[in-house]
This record gives C-alpha cells, structure tokens and sequence, in this order.
C-alpha cells in the first residue's frame, strides 16, 4: 500500500560521484536552491530507506491545508460595520505606525501564499506581480482571501483609503498554493515556500493552517477506525512539523548567501473566549514551526487594543486583526476579521524594516531585519489586563524613522 508523501532534498549534501574526490560533499552557496521538493508514492518500505540517504532532509506525509477563513463580526465581538479612520486610512495602518513612518518598502520584495491574486484590482496599479498556480487551479483569486491579504501588505490607495502597509513595493511574488475553495495541502506549500525562497522573496506572508480534523474525517470516511485515523493524522501532523522546522533551517543557513528570508503566518482562529475565557487553542502550524514568526490578532476596544477572542494563544507578535479594510477582488474594499487579516500587518512591517535595515550600516540579514522587529513592538495602545501569552512581544510597529 503506497500513499502520498512531500520529500525535502538537501542538494547541498549530494555526492558529486566524480573522480578522486573521496567522497567529499558538494556544498552549493546559492541559498534556498539547495533545497528541492519533491511529492511521490511511497511504501512505508520506501520511505524508511529513503529517509536513510544523506540527500534527504526530511519526508512527510501530504497533509490537507486551508485558509485561516475570517471570522464574523459576532465572533469578533464587532457590533458595527468597520469604517476608515478619519483621514481616510484604515485604522490598522496607523495603529502599526505606518502613517507616521518615513518607510515604504521600495526596493523590498514581499511574497504571498494563499488563494492568489486580483490582479486587476486598482490597489495593485505599478506593482509587478509575478504569480504561480500550485493549486492546479489556475492564477487569479476566485476566493478573495489572497486578495485582501496582499492589500494589506502592499496595496495602493483605494477611493481615498489608505489600505497598505508597504505601499512603495514595486514587486511581489503570488503563490497560489490554495485552491479557489480556499484548500490546498501541504506539498503545494512546501513547493511554494521554496519557490518564493529561489525567487528572491526577503518576506513571505502565509495566512492558512494545517487541517488535522480534515484528514483525520478522510480517513475515517475512507474506513479507518476513529483512534486509527487521529493516531495517523497525528503522526502526519508531526512529521509535517518536522518538515516545517528542517525547511526553516535550511533557508536560514543560507542567510550568509542570500540575507534571509523573514516568514511571517497566522496564529490561527480556534480560540472562542467569548464562550469562555479559558477556551484557549495554542498556535497551530506552519505558525508553530521553528523560525517562523507567528501573529495573533487584537481588536478595538474603549480601554485599548484587545486580543480577539478567536486569537490563538502564544504567538510571537500580535497585530491588527478584527475589522480589517483592505481590498475585495472584484473591485472595491471589503472588512475582515481573523489572524489572517493580522498576518500581512505583520508581513507588511517587516517590508518596512527589510527597507530600514538595508539603508543602515546594520547588516542586511533576516536575522537583523527580525531583531529589530521585535524590539520595536509596542504594548502602550494595549489594554493593561491584555495577557502576555496572548500578544508575544506586542504590537508590530513600523520603524520611526531613517536611519543616517
């Protein structure tokens, strides 16, 4: 019985097989290149023997993937329909100071992997975007999820509204590694991550999880045993991880090579605090993975800034998640709430400090461009009962201003 597994090469390991070399490994300094991934039937024979040979990284099963679907307003606990703030920019564009800071990303080049992209739409007018369908079916967004993500992190003014983050971005990458049902799986994103790596990606922003009742409700459907079912799921779940974190290390030991890459995703939206305030899910993944920055969403409140009640407790940074204006595919702008909608605040941030970092005499490494990061985040907008656990370092913050 074969199923369906991703496999991550490590090229730097491979034996080059030529003469007199004793067997010594090539080691190929051109960043994210060294890592290949492959998606194939295996035995679990095979996958034991391939997992022994020293190209192989890691090997996974293929596990189902989806959006971080927006919440509804009673979920969030909004009452009213967002509006812009006054001055006409969305109240989460100046809650992380993009307003007020002197960076706008230009020259950095952001990367978003979800249901793709409304190309047309107006609040992408100037921007190169370079797209690619992993999802088999096809560039553009029928979803509108990618869509508004990317307009947060690098949309141009819409009717007046100020809806990005970075709005001097000139080029982007589009991975549409979700399907217009908003599913996907996670081969497709593997493939994704690497591609925007090898592309020159400094930022990747990935609103979406894995989905470990999904496959679990597969299997069963497909005869197996319930406690059968979650135990294989669960193994999938794991060894995912470890792909995630194998995947992480690999891009960031090429940091000397190509800078870096910082990866921003969603913390998730399994929380329901409004049932009770103990009903709290951790982080899920690819948001729990070694060296990926993980986001959790806050809302408005009259004491301050909030933690949404569908936010997922332990991220790293928090940002504007509950009504979110940012662009509609078909035209126009649409609200959302989730921590998908606070995932490209976070994404479009470290544009701007990608931006910061090159023109000072700090080095121009992910590494740095995250350090500074999370110094910068800020906890006085934050109600004062707001929970550490539930925010991380607080509120991403753009930077202030250059540097000489």
């Amino acid at each position: 019985m074969t199923d369906t597994y991703t496999v991550l090469w490590d090229m730097s390991r491979s034996n080059l097989d030529e003469p007199f070399r004793g067997g010594l490994e090539s080691v190929t300094p051109g960043g994210a290149s060294t890592a290949r991934v492959q998606r194939t039937e295996l035995t679990k024979r095979e996958v034991r023997d391939l997992s022994r040979a020293p190209e192989v990284a890691a090997v996974a099963p293929v596990m189902p993937t989806n959006l971080i679907a927006p919440v509804s307003n009673d979920e969030a606990g909004v009452e009213a329909a967002a509006e812009p703030a006054p001055g006409g920019v969305a109240w989460g564009i100046e809650a992380v100071g993009a307003v007020a800071s002197q960076r706008d990303g230009s020259g950095v080049v952001p990367a978003i992997l979800d249901t793709g992209i409304d190309a047309s739409h107006p609040a992408f007018t100037g921007v190169t975007l370079d797209q690619v369908d992993f999802s088999g079916s096809g560039n553009g967004d029928r979803q509108g999820h990618g869509t508004h993500c990317a307009g947060t992190v690098f949309g141009r003014d819409v009717d007046g509204t100020r809806i990005g983050v970075a709005r001097g971005v000139s080029h982007a990458l589009i991975g549409k590694v979700l399907g217009d049902d908003g599913s996907g799986d996670s081969d497709m994103l593997f493939r994704g991550i690497q591609w925007a790596a090898q592309s020159g990606a400094q930022v990747i922003s990935m609103s979406l999880g894995f989905d470990f009742p999904g496959l679990v409700q597969r299997l069963v459907q497909q005869g197996f045993p319930v406690d059968l079912a979650t135990s294989r799921a669960l193994e999938a779940y794991r060894a995912n991880l470890r792909m995630f974190d194998t995947l992480m290390r690999l891009l960031a030991a090429q940091i000397d090579f190509t800078g870096g890459t910082v990866v921003a995703a969603a913390s998730g939206n399994e929380s329901k605090r409004k049932v009770n305030p103990d009903y709290e899910i951790g982080v899920s993944l690819p948001a729990a993975a070694d060296g990926v920055l993980s986001v959790g969403a806050l809302g408005r409140s009259p004491n301050g800034l909030v933690i949404a009640p569908f936010s997922n407790t332990f991220p790293q940074v928090a940002g504007p998640g509950v009504e979110v204006l940012s662009a509609k595919a078909g035209g126009g702008l649409v609200a959302f709430n989730g921590t998908s909608m606070a995932t490209p605040h976070a994404a479009g941030i470290a544009t701007l400090w990608w931006q910061d970092v090159t023109a000072s005499p700090l080095p121009s490494t992910s590494t740095t461009v995250t350090a500074r990061m999370l110094a910068a985040c800020d906890l006085s907008q934050l109600a004062l009962d707001v929970d550490v656990a539930d925010r991380g370092m607080g509120l991403v913050q753009a930077p202030a201003q250059q540097l000489p």
